[in-house]
């Protein structure tokens, strides 16, 4: 199948998912159909911030419409903060999602988690992932630990690189959930996480978001 991303929301994100992509497919000997288009990240944050669902679906079905006209036949929106309005998109998208959220749920029931930390943009953190996790309590960094991973986490997504400090705040906020909360492992929940975590963090056990949604959209594009 044709994949179609939606990309640049931020930029190491989409690096991440194109590489891991191109890695399963050659691994398969298959070859790689994909169209990307770009989404602008300080837009989505602000309608995030806003949460105004209507305009971002009204960009991510401008942008779907370019993937259908290029031939895609599925559509992946490369962004974890860019899921607070994936439903609604996916009532219009002309498309089938692959939704983030769902994969992940599914994922953690598997594992046989009941209570995990959560670490990414102030929204993700504070509506425990959407609510999308049924099978597992899910546990946002408290007090000034919250806002630290937040600004830390958005400074890094719009750059697209991460710095030493950054990469601390994470690390401290996903210790302290682990020691004080009790919880099971740490839910890599923005994408661009892959910048300071590369999809294990080496001290704690984590879920990886992203490497679980790509590894959705390439079982779905090898068909």
């Amino acid at each position: 199948m044709h994949i179609g991303l939606i990309g640049g929301i931020g930029p190491a994100a989409t690096d991440f998912y194109y590489r891991r992509l191109i890695s399963i497919f050659a691994r398969e000997k298959r070859a790689l159909e994909l169209t990307m288009v770009h989404a602008d990240t300080p837009t989505l944050l602000g309608n995030l911030a806003a949460n105004d669902v209507a305009a971002q679906v009204e960009i991510y079905m401008r942008l779907t419409g370019r993937l259908v006209a290029a031939g895609a036949g599925c559509v992946v929106v490369t962004s974890i903060a860019g899921h607070f309005c994936i439903e609604d998109f996916e009532r219009k998208s002309p498309l089938p999602v692959v939704n983030l959220l769902a994969e992940v749920s599914r994922a953690v029931e598997l594992r046989g988690l009941k209570r995990v930390g959560i670490l990414g943009t102030r929204t993700v953190m504070e509506t425990r992932f959407y609510g999308a996790i049924g099978s597992a309590r899910v546990v946002p960094p408290g007090g000034e630990d919250l806002d630290r991973v937040h600004d830390a986490y958005v400074a890094m997504a719009a750059a697209g690189v991460v710095t030493a400090g950054q990469r601390s705040v994470f690390y401290e906020a996903g210790r302290r959930l682990i020691r004080e909360e009790g919880v099971e492992a740490i839910l890599l929940g923005g994408t661009d996480l892959a910048l300071a975590f590369d999809g294990a963090s080496g001290e704690f056990p984590v879920v990886d978001c992203a490497g679980i949604h790509v590894d959705a959209v390439a079982k779905a594009g090898l068909g």
